[in-house]
């Protein structure tokens, strides 16, 4: 080959080479996805410019859905239609309500700065509760666990519970985990967060002392983390990347990075529906559909019309619900198109 051609050529051969070494090494990365022919979403518009933040139902049809600037609202159609409510609440807070559950009509929200409110009627009156000063962080994640009694975990990863209605609270951990950015809660009660940095995460389980520390697995800084339908962990990452824990006892072993779709936005929140299927949602409308355990992804064509970041992806066994901002929501509708 002549030298002015092979001067030309070489850049070419070594700029293709570094792409193959790049997509080999970085897992399954697609920058063009198909868009599934049919979605079992259905978009609602909640007339409201307040986030939705979560959602928890004391019945198949009775449910409320809470979120930022004071926001609650109420359904008796499993989430059909949803109506304005009103809390007790100083007009001169602006209250972020974050989490709320019920166990049958033992109703709890937990919200910021210092919130906490505890139902015995199905949520048609609110107690609210006054929390110790001195207590770690602020309230992040509520679960009711029976009469009178519930577990809350606060911003910092201090977790307590309480068995007389919120009078008193014994805490379960003698060290925080430190400032977070996410942290879920599995069915055992068990826990896991993403440091508020994103440079590592941390799990505990009922009866250590203290939070365990792990390492993240790449130079990615954490997003969110939490638990597959199998007890085992799932990441979602910086540079829009997926990693599953693919062995139960080891919470360090982590699959490749798995990376749908390269469009510039990451991901914020993943769930599994009861079929099996992947979901992930995340900024711009991205909600992209995975039924083969993370192989191959479409994108769900009803979320991708949407002008919202999705935050969260809610699914339990009556209910499914993705989180949008400023009013947006997806209700799962069977074969709507």
């Amino acid at each position: 080959m002549p030298r002015t051609i092979t001067k030309f050529f070489t850049p070419l051969l070594n700029l293709a080479l570094a792409v193959l070494i790049s997509v080999g090494l970085s897992g399954c990365v697609t920058t063009r996805l198909p868009i599934a022919v049919s979605s079992p979403w259905e978009a609602q518009d909640l007339e409201t410019q307040a986030n939705p933040l979560d959602v928890a139902f004391t019945d198949r049809n009775h449910g409320f859905l809470v979120g930022s600037n004071r926001m609650i609202q109420e359904t008796d159609d499993a989430g059909s239609n949803w109506n304005p409510r009103s809390l007790d609440l100083p007009d001169e807070e602006n209250f972020r309500l974050i989490s709320i559950d019920f166990n049958g009509a033992e109703g709890w929200i937990a919200g910021q700065p210092g919130l906490l409110m505890h139902s015995t009627d199905a949520g048609q009156n609110w107690t609210r509760l006054f929390l110790d000063t001195k207590l770690p962080g602020e309230p992040y994640l509520i679960t009711a666990l029976s009469k009178n009694s519930a577990e809350l975990a606060t911003n910092v990863g201090a977790v307590y519970e309480t068995h007389d209605g919120g009078g008193s609270w014994e805490a379960k951990v003698t060290d925080a985990a430190g400032a977070v950015r996410d942290l879920r809660r599995s069915e055992d009660g068990s826990y896991v967060s993403v440091s508020s940095l994103g440079n590592f995460y941390a799990t505990w389980q009922p009866g250590d002392p203290v939070w365990q520390v792990h390492q993240r697995v790449s130079s990615q800084r954490l997003q969110s983390i939490g638990y597959q339908p199998d007890g085992n962990l799932w990441m979602l990452a910086r540079g829009a990347q997926i990693r599953l824990n693919d062995e139960q006892d080891d919470l360090e072993s982590w699959s490749k990075p798995i990376i749908p779709i390269t469009n510039g936005y990451g991901y914020m929140d993943m769930a599994w529906d009861d079929e099996g299927s992947i979901w992930a949602g995340g900024g711009n409308g991205t909600l992209l559909v995975s039924q083969d355990g993370g192989d191959s992804w479409e994108i769900d064509p009803v979320g991708d019309r949407q002008p919202s970041n999705f935050t969260r992806i809610v699914i339990d066994a009556d209910h499914a619900f993705v989180l949008g901002e400023r009013g947006n929501l997806l209700r799962w509708v069977s074969n709507a198109v």
